[in-house]
């Protein structure tokens, strides 16, 4: 449509058949992708059926089969936010499945036709630890067993928990015996992956780190024999430390230890030692799961590898010659979730114009296709948004990197001279990234005339460790700086409308948010989800173990800077907060608890800010649900309507309390 016949209508009020059921239904995205015999099988997000994940069976001819109904929720709770959770082959000519349930965290044995039976002991399960919970299982048939990461609560505290490798049989007596778990090492470390076995089967490779390292900051490669009996023998680091991050290891077919370290500053790897392809590019990232893959050996020595820089792309790396042919396709970033089989790698990759799919690359012949999960367009792609990467400069010229989505319509405009409203989203982590994909959730603003600005701030990995290391002891200012810089910048040169600009974010991001809104002016309003709010608690056993000491990273120790845990807190800073604002939690949030929210709003009672404070029953940390979607989003856009000075659209209208 030419722009002589185009409608004309205010920014934020032009009509989209992106509504929030719609955005809710395809929110998430397949995960935890790997071969049985020939089969390709992924886990996939059911929002509508209370946002279980149902576990996917592609079969040969193509058709797709989801094998365990609801409630089954092929979910794991290991260090909360989960890891592989399931593990299968073929035994006999049919498949062999373990996987976790999320309810009550069990293992569970499970062949098609037949009924899931229980493989370890139900405990109970509170809301803040509690139980036996197990993550990335490999199945060892030979011994009757599934290798797995055991997480065991010894007490009442979060911090009351020991992680070790573990065998569990697989003739279902350890569900009523404990005592028939076999741990595989009398080895101690805080957190562990899952163990890799040599293809001779002598030899297991694991990663290690302790508190207070995240392990995107120091983890250790551990490597040792394993006996006749089974048990690991000899334990000792070959690769990593204190300072040096390594993402992930792998055997090679003919023995040889692979893995991925940044120890040259940027994810690279490397093969017992040598660098296999250097360069400025990350091949590994940030192990927030257990079992994250960025890598993979193949049987014929090539490696297929997940790569790049800020965004990543599916490639076959030659490690005689350091060459990568990357795969051919529309996907432009893919997830750190491969498989291989034969001269077969499954993948899970996606593009601006596209969500999440199953990705099957053929390295024989070179072609890669989507064969599961395949994006469909629910609506005329003419409504997705049309995103500008973008670099802006933050405080002392520093770069700071962006993803820009304008207001889009392929029918409307709006009038001459006006300036549209932006929305600053900052992501969760901090230590993560967003990727560029097609979010339905950003398309229903963007459709409607609300543009949309992601910021991968410093700190946000895809760039290097040092990008990455800008945010140490720096959290609440780097990060608020360079949203802010990105805001303004946008204002400055005429994108925006500097009165209509907002910010928003989830968990890390809600932080952000929250300490933009009490300390910049920048902003007219805010959507704060799930938050970190006050930094003291939080050091003080106010949330799970995985993350309880990362505060020493990005604040400071406790014990050297106390002060600074009140300073940079949006808590203490409550009281200049003079915009509106909508508050979204999960009650059964035990990672950033709901009392992190209520401590603020105490704050802020009666002070006369217009505020809204929703809660949902039955959401963890990220909402899953499609009711809980459908409420946030339209929460979210009533609020700018009415702080932007919109018409009113056709969605609930939010009361703000003051």
């Amino acid at each position: 449509m030419g722009e002589d016949t185009m409608h004309r209508a205010p920014y934020g009020t032009w009509p989209s058949p992106i509504d929030a059921a719609l955005a809710a239904a395809h929110d998430g995205r397949p995960d935890w992708v790997g071969y049985v015999g020939d089969e390709t099988w992924w886990t996939e997000p059911r929002p509508g059926e209370g946002g279980r994940r149902a576990l996917i069976r592609r079969h040969a001819d193509g058709t797709e089969e989801s094998l365990l109904p609801a409630p089954w929720n092929v979910r794991t709770r290991v260090i909360e936010y989960g890891g592989r959770p399931w593990t299968a082959e073929v035994q006999g000519g049919a498949p062999l499945v373990v996987f976790a349930h999320f309810a009550d965290q069990r293992l569970y044995r499970y062949e098609p036709g037949g009924e899931p039976r229980p493989l370890t002991p139900l405990t109970p399960l509170p809301p803040v630890g509690g139980g036996l919970r197990w993550a990335e299982p490999h199945l060892d048939l030979e011994r009757g067993e599934v290798w797995c990461v055991l997480e065991e609560y010894t007490g009442d505290d979060p911090g009351d928990v020991r992680r070790v490798l573990a065998a569990v049989p697989l003739d279902g007596s350890a569900a009523e015996d404990r005592g028939a778990v076999r741990e595989l090492t009398e080895e101690r470390h805080r957190f562990v992956t899952g163990p890799r076995l040599s293809p001779d089967g002598r030899r297991a490779a694991w990663l290690a780190w302790d508190h207070p390292r995240m392990p995107w900051e120091g983890t250790e490669l551990r490597v040792a024999e394993v006996a006749a009996d089974g048990t690991l023998h000899g334990a000792h680091t070959v690769a990593g430390g204190e300072h040096e991050a390594v993402a992930q290891v792998e055997w090679a077919a003919d023995g040889g230890l692979l893995y991925s370290s940044d120890r040259g500053g940027w994810w690279n790897l490397y093969r017992d030692d040598v660098p296999l392809c250097t360069r400025e590019e990350e091949f590994g990232g940030p192990l927030w799961q257990l079992g994250l893959r960025w890598f993979a050996p193949l049987d014929s020595g090539l490696i297929a590898v997940v790569h790049g820089k800020g965004s990543t792309v599916l490639g076959i790396l030659d490690p005689e010659s350091g060459e990568i042919v990357d795969a051919a396709g529309p996907w432009t970033e893919f997830a750190a979730n491969l498989a291989v089989h034969g001269g077969r790698v499954a993948a899970i990759g996606a593009s601006p114009r596209t969500a999440y799919e199953v990705v099957e690359l053929d390295t024989v012949t070179g072609r890669a296709r989507a064969v599961g999960a395949r994006h469909r367009d629910p609506v005329d792609p003419a409504y997705y948004p049309e995103p500008q990467i973008r670099v802006f400069t933050g405080p002392d010229g520093r770069e700071v990197h962006a993803q820009v989505f304008p207001p889009h319509h392929p029918e409307h405009t709006a009038p001459d001279g006006e300036l549209p409203p932006y929305v600053i989203w900052a992501h969760g982590g901090p230590t993560s990234r967003v990727p560029l994909v097609l979010d339905l959730e950003i398309a229903y603003f963007t459709s409607r005339g609300i543009g949309v600005a992601e910021v991968n701030y410093g700190g946000s990995t895809g760039y290097g460790r040092a990008y990455r290391e800008r945010l140490r002891e720096q959290w609440g200012v780097v990060d608020v700086e360079d949203c802010a810089a990105v805001a303004r910048a946008l204002a400055e040169e005429g994108t925006a409308d500097p009165g209509r600009l907002a910010i928003r974010g989830g968990s890390a991001g809600g932080w952000t948010t929250a300490a933009s809104l009490t300390t910049t002016g920048v902003y007219a309003c805010g959507t704060i989800l799930y938050p970190v709010l006050d930094l003291t608690s939080w050091a003080s056993g106010g949330t799970h173990d995985f993350e309880s000491r990362y505060m020493e990273s990005l604040i400071g120790p406790f014990t050297e800077v106390p002060t600074r845990y009140t300073e940079r807190s949006p808590a203490s800073h409550a009281d200049r907060l003079a915009v509106p604002f909508l508050m979204l939690q999960g009650l059964d949030d035990v990672i950033c608890p709901p009392a992190q929210c209520e401590e603020f709003l105490a704050r802020v009672q009666g002070k006369g800010v217009p505020h809204a404070y929703l809660t949902f029953e039955g959401e963890g940390h990220g909402f899953r649900r499609a009711d809980t979607v459908i409420r946030a989003l339209e929460a979210e856009l009533s609020l700018y309507a009415q702080v932007f000075k919109l018409d009113e659209p056709d969605v609930p209208r939010l009361e703000l309390h003051r």
